[in-house]
């Protein structure tokens, strides 16, 4: 048949006659307008009087459209058991039971879909169950799929593994992993074992659909393990024709650290006469450095610290885990966050092209950064789709003269700093939302979430202060997020709910209950303590309530300020992408990053390559501390920034080399002007003569 058209009314299904459309819950609902027909797919295939009697391509995947008409037209005259509704197409195959159903009914009363041979379906009372042992443990362990605590008892939503011994799993976890894993991939998660497994499974009503991996279906989902690092990181490269330059069996010839793998140097520039030479990079080395003087300060301990067990794990690690470096951890996480980075800054380019050519001008005290910030955006001709113009004022309103046009990067540097540090949030370095009253009140939090999206759309920096906790109530929803004792930013909070957890009797835990009473219960936490697991359900509510329901209020306030620009709505699509910029500050300046911001133009007559060269070695000596201004001096010159944007720079960043006299920031086109010397001291010296003046001159 025709390809399927879907219709944006979402008409009910005709089995069911529910509009809901879940494929994990209902399977793919599937509007064919040819034959007026609106179908979800675990409908179908369970339904009872129904059979496959044509090909695969025939009518919908093998049930003939005639057979469907009938098929609804029988059901529609048996009433569900569950609703009392018409229309219940699927029956139970227990004998003797007369019982039907619809199917989204049958899964609300725990009813059980077997997706295999006949499509059986069993009503709630006579569903297969799985039998426990006595002598079992009743203790909740972990599922081996959330992590979060399942209980061990015979309950619908519970499920064991038939090969291994108190392994347990939620149903739901174990129902989107089979969607993900399909047919080739579903195992136990534990022993890896695929038969047994798949059997039980599908017998306790687990659909295992027959296809690939989810993950082995994504186009090049692979592609970047091809990849091999080609760059040489050698402070001085010898190369003429670059740090890419890669010609094997040469001496320019790229080779890899062997040990991290993710820094490179041509074999000539590390002196290395042959490809079986092994080499490691600078921070690899520091790290084994490091490595060799803590062992050697282990094997100085006492004969009584030597006996001590964690100091014999530490000395001798399993065999079967093999060690990963330190700086091959460090260096991995590194390039996740900047693969990260770089599409979240693709996605703010995105929203980008929103913002159109008419201007919007703020004036902004620097004393009261917060005050003339909040005035500017709730002016009546404020649009955040206009162009920002920033005018600082001192402490009188007069205008002082703009000296630089860095003047709108500032204003939101200045303001993210004052956000992070305000009573809209508490805790350290990692911060969630507060809960002001005041603030409530005056809708500064919707302020707060509206100021951070234009600041990221418009070019400003990146939050970087944000709880992981508070990031994912923002993009999953708080309903979605189980906190712990590290979320709860009160000390006094958290000792109190560490006492609870810590609890070793039960009459040590409900002696610490009816000292806390008051506590419990302005937290509406108060529950009969009749052993010793009750612990884990208190502590659970009490996180619930400081961490998430204490600050819903706040919260919703700001997710709808965050909504600005359609921030909000790109970060629930990409969270990980944007969680580089909410929860992990800016990675620090380097010379290798600002050498790849700028794109270097000379004109024909200068030699690109001498006078590249003394820009990348400037660049090096700086880095190294040999020289009086930074690397954020450098781009503060330029671009009037101490730190490169999530969005990027516009226009992008470039070099010239003229024949100045000195070195020339041009900040409105974002370039920088090189002198041409005859000597790298020369060049090095009018580069920190004109910088630190300029500098200065501003900061005073």
């Amino acid at each position: 048949m025709s390809e399927n058209n879907f219709d944006i009314q979402s008409p009910p299904c005709v089995l069911c006659g529910w509009t809901d459309n879940c494929p994990e819950k209902y399977g793919e609902k599937r509007t064919y307008v040819e034959y007026n027909l609106t179908l979800h797919n675990y409908c179908l295939l369970m339904s009872s009087g129904i059979w496959q009697r044509g090909e695969e391509n025939e009518g919908v995947d093998g049930f003939l459209i005639e057979d469907i008409r009938k098929e609804v037209n029988r059901a529609a005259r048996l009433m569900c058991n569950i609703c009392r509704k018409k229309g219940a197409s699927i029956g139970c195959v227990a004998p003797k039971c007369k019982r039907s159903y619809h199917f989204p009914c049958g899964l609300q009363k725990e009813c059980v879909f077997q997706f295999m041979e006949d499509f059986r379906s069993y009503c709630w009372e006579h569903k297969p169950v799985q039998i426990f042992s006595d002598k079992e443990s009743r203790e909740p362990s972990q599922c081996t799929i959330c992590l979060d605590l399942v209980e061990h008892l015979p309950l619908y939503s519970v499920l064991r593994s038939p090969c291994c011994k108190n392994t347990w799993f939620h149903r739901e976890c174990l129902q989107y992993q089979a969607l993900s894993a399909g047919i080739f991939f579903f195992r136990c998660a534990v022993c890896n074992n695929k038969d047994k497994f798949q059997k039980e499974m599908l017998r306790m009503g687990i659909h295992i659909p027959e296809k690939d991996a989810s993950w082995e279906l994504e186009d090049n989902a692979y592609q970047d393990l091809l990849q091999c690092y080609q760059h040489c990181d050698i402070r001085r490269c010898l190369c003429k024709n670059g740090r890419d330059y890669n010609k094997p069996d040469s001496k320019w010839e790229i080779k890899r650290c062997q040990s991290c793998g993710s820094r490179g140097t041509h074999l000539a520039c590390s002196s290395i006469k042959s490809w079986e030479q092994n080499w490691e990079c600078v921070e690899c080395r520091s790290i084994f450095a490091k490595g060799k003087y803590s062992k050697r300060k282990k094997h100085s301990l006492a004969p009584s610290e030597k006996m001590d067990g964690t100091t014999c794990l530490l000395e001798e690690p399993s065999p079967k885990l093999p060690r990963q470096s330190p700086g091959s951890q460090r260096n991995c996480l590194l390039q996740h966050l900047r693969m990260q980075r770089k599409e979240a800054s693709n996605i703010l380019k995105e929203l980008k092209q929103q913002i159109n050519t008419k201007t919007t001008r703020l004036n902004i005290n620097t004393e009261n950064i917060w005050k003339s910030a909040l005035k500017g955006f709730r002016q009546r001709n404020f649009r955040p789709t206009n162009t920002i113009e920033v005018k600082f004022t001192n402490c009188k309103n007069r205008v002082k003269t703009d000296s630089f046009t860095g003047s709108k990067h500032l204003f939101f540097h200045l303001l993210m700093l004052h956000i992070q540090n305000s009573s809209l949030f508490e805790g350290s370095s990692a911060k969630n939302l507060s809960v002001d009253p005041q603030a409530l009140k005056e809708n500064l939090y919707f302020e707060a979430g509206k100021m951070i999206a234009v600041s990221l759309v418009h070019g400003g920096p990146s939050p970087g202060f944000f709880s992981k906790i508070l990031f994912d109530c923002l993009v999953y929803g708080p309903e979605n997020v189980k906190p712990n004792l590290d979320d709860v930013a009160d000390a006094g909070v958290a000792q109190t709910i560490k006492k609870i957890k810590y609890s070793e009797s039960l009459s040590s835990l409900q002696s610490t209950v009816r000292d806390c009473y008051d506590f419990l219960a302005a937290a509406g936490c108060l529950r009969p303590i009749t052993s010793l697991r009750d612990k884990d359900m208190l502590v659970n509510d009490l996180l619930i309530h400081h961490v998430i329901k204490r600050i819903i209020s706040p919260l919703e306030s700001f997710r709808q300020g965050l909504k600005t620009l359609g921030l909000l709505e790109k970060m629930e699509m990409h969270p990980d992408a944007f969680s580089s910029l909410f929860c992990h500050k800016p990675e620090n300046l380097s010379a290798e990053a600002l050498c790849d911001l700028f794109t270097i133009h000379s004109s024909p007559d200068v030699n690109k390559v001498g006078a590249a060269d003394f820009w990348m070695g400037y660049l090096q000596d700086v880095e190294s501390g040999e020289s009086v201004v930074t690397l954020q001096d450098i781009l503060f010159f330029v671009t009037g920034c101490s730190s490169i944007p999530p969005i990027g720079f516009d226009p992008e960043p470039t070099i010239k080399f003229l024949p100045v006299h000195y070195p020339i920031g041009n900040r409105l086109l974002n370039c920088l002007e090189l002198p041409i010397t005859r000597t790298y001291e020369n060049f090095k010296n009018k580069m920190e003569f004109t910088i630190r003046s300029t500098l200065r001159g501003e900061r005073e």
